[in-house]
C-alpha cells in the first residue's frame, strides 16, 4: 500500500457469495488501481502466512460458499467474514452478491445484508447488482439482461436459484425483516450526479427507508454512486460499484492507485478447462470449444450418480483420458454442461441439489488429479464449480491479475497445497456461469500461453 493516511490497513473488505463473484469483484478493484488479494473462506489467521502480496493490499477479498446455503449459515459465515476484515484493519464493508441477484425467497441477500447492518450498526445503505458492461442494468427497481428483464433471461430456469421476478425491491423485501423497508433510488436521482444521489437518499432516510434498490444503467451511474456514497459504513451490490471505489478512496486519502495493481508472476505448465456451469453463456463456450475440434469429454452424470462402482469407474475414466490429452501436448475440456431439457431430466431423477453437488465432487476430485500430475492452469466455469475445485486445490488465496473479459481475470494462487505438499506454481480463472464471450476458453488459454490453446 502507498505511504499515507491508511498505510499499513486494508481500506476496503469484501464480502462475496461465491468464488467466481470474488474474483469478479476484485478483478474491478485492480482494474481501477487497488492492489488485491481474495481469500478463500474465513482465514483462520492473519495476512503474513500468505505473503507480502497479502500484506501489500489495500482491498481483501474474502470469498465465501454462502449464496445457496441456509440463510442462517450465510448470516454467520459472512459475520465471521467482516470481523476479520476489520481485524485486518478494514474500514469500509462491501458485501458482493451476483449481477443477476440469484437468491430465493428465502434469502440470502436480505438475512445477510440485515446482520451487517447491524453488526456495523448503520441504519442505511444501497442494493445495486448493476454491470452495465456485462449487460445488467437496473430501471425503476427492474433488472435487465441485455434486452430482456431477469424474469425473461435464462436466468428464469437457474438450476438452484431460478429469478422470477424482476421488481428487486419486491424481491430484496420478501427476504427481510417486516421493520426493513426496502426503496428505491430512482435514476432520476442519479442522473443528477453525486448531488442528486445525496438528496435522494436524504429523502429515502427520512422516510424510513433502510436498503434503497439503486438504478444504475451506464457505468458512469456506478462511478456517480461510488462518489456519492463511497463513505458509508456498508454498501452491497455486484462488482460493477466497485468500478468507481478506488478513485473515491484516493480522493480521501485512504490509498494511491498504482499502474502495476494487475501484475501476477509469468504463467506457464500444462493447462485444463473444467465446466460445471449449465448457463446459456457456458453452453455457448463448450459448443464453440468442441465446433473447433478441441479435445473434450462429457461426465457421465448418470454413473456418478449411480452405484458406487459406476461412478469410481466414471472418475478414473475421465481422468485417464484428460492425462492422456496433456501428455499429448493437448489441452482437455471436461464438462457437465448440458441443455435446459437434459438439466431437467437430471434434476427430476435425483434433486437439483444432489445432482449438482456430486458433480462438484467430481470435479474437483479431477482438478486435484490433474494438479498432482503436473497441471498448473485451470480455467474453471461456474461459481459452484469454482468454490469445489479451489477447495480441493488446497489454494488460501489468490492475487489478482489482468482481465481475461469484464468481470474474469486471470489469478495467482497463494498457498497452494497438493497432496499434502506445497504445489508447484498455479494459476487459476474462475469464471460465473453467465459469463464471457463463445471464445472465452481459448481466448484465457492463448492469454496465459498455453500449448494447443488455438489447435
Amino acid at each position: 500500500m502507498s505511504a499515507g493516511p491508511g498505510a499499513g490497513a486494508v481500506t476496503l473488505g469484501v464480502i462475496a457469495d461465491d468464488f467466481t463473484g470474488a474474483t469478479d469483484v476484485a478483478s474491478m478493484l485492480v482494474r481501477g488501481g487497488m492492489r488485491t488479494v481474495q481469500l478463500i473462506g474465513v482465514p483462520a489467521g492473519d495476512m503474513s502466512a500468505l505473503g507480502s502480496a497479502a500484506a501489500q493490499a489495500d482491498a481483501v477479498v474474502v470469498a465465501l460458499k454462502s449464496r445457496t446455503t441456509p440463510a442462517a449459515d450465510a448470516v454467520a459465515e459472512s459475520l465471521a467474514a467482516w470481523r476479520w476484515l476489520r481485524n485486518a484493519g478494514a474500514r469500509h464493508c462491501y458485501f458482493k452478491y451476483c449481477s443477476t441477484f440469484d437468491s430465493t425467497p428465502a434469502g440470502n441477500i436480505g438475512p445477510v445484508t440485515e446482520a451487517l447492518m447491524d453488526e456495523l450498526g448503520t441504519d442505511f445503505t444501497i442494493a445495486c447488482p448493476a454491470f452495465p458492461e456485462n449487460g445488467r442494468t437496473i430501471f425503476r427497481g427492474h433488472l435487465f439482461v441485455g434486452d430482456q428483464l431477469l424474469s425473461d433471461s435464462g436466468m428464469r430456469d437457474h438450476p438452484l436459484t431460478p429469478m422470477r421476478d424482476s421488481n428487486l425491491v419486491r424481491v430484496l423485501q420478501a427476504q427481510c425483516r417486516a421493520q426493513t423497508k426496502v426503496g428505491l433510488l430512482r435514476y432520476d436521482s442519479v442522473a443528477r450526479g453525486a448531488a442528486g444521489v445525496r438528496q435522494g437518499v436524504a429523502a429515502l432516510r427520512a422516510g424510513g427507508v433502510r436498503i434503497a434498490v439503486a438504478d444504475a444503467l451506464h457505468d458512469a451511474d456506478l462511478r456517480v454512486l461510488g462518489d456519492a456514497l463511497g463513505g458509508l459504513p456498508l454498501l452491497t451490490a455486484g462488482s460493477g460499484l466497485a468500478l468507481g471505489l478506488p478513485e473515491f478512496y484516493e480522493r480521501q486519502g485512504l490509498v494511491q492507485r498504482r499502474a502495476d495493481a494487475a501484475e501476477i508472476g509469468a504463467m506457464g505448465g500444462r493447462a485444463v478447462v473444467l465446466s460445471g456451469s449449465c448457463s446459456l453463456a457456458t453452453q455457448g463456450q463448450v459448443a464453440h470449444w468442441r465446433s473447433a475440434q478441441r479435445p473434450a469429454r462429457a461426465l457421465d452424470v448418470r454413473a456418478l450418480l449411480g452405484q458406487a462402482a459406476s461412478a469410481a469407474a466414471e472418475e478414473a475414466a475421465v481422468l485417464a483420458w484428460a492425462r492422456g490429452v496433456l501428455a499429448g501436448g493437448g489441452v482437455p475440456l471436461v464438462h457437465s454442461t448440458v441443455d435446459a431439457a437434459q438439466l431437467h431430466e437430471l434434476q427430476g431423477r435425483w434433486g437439483a441439489q444432489a445432482a449438482g453437488a456430486r458433480v462438484e465432487q467430481a470435479l474437483a476430485a479431477l482438478a486435484r488429479g490433474l494438479a498432482d500430475a503436473g497441471v498448473q492452469r485451470f480455467v474453471v466455469a461456474g461459481g459452484e464449480t469454482s468454490g469445489a475445485v479451489v477447495q480441493a486445490l488446497g489454494v488460501r488465496g489468490l492475487r489478482i491479475g489482468e482481465s481475461i473479459c469484464p468481470g474474469v481475470p486471470w489469478t495467482e494462487a497463494l498457498g497452494a497445497v497438493s497432496a499434502g505438499r506445497t504445489a508447484a506454481p498455479m494459476w487459476l480463472a474462475l469464471k460465473s456461469g453467465n459469463f464471457g464471450a463463445p471464445d472465452f476458453f481459448s481466448t484465457a488459454l492463448a492469454m496465459a500461453g498455453a500449448a494447443g490453446a488455438r489447435a
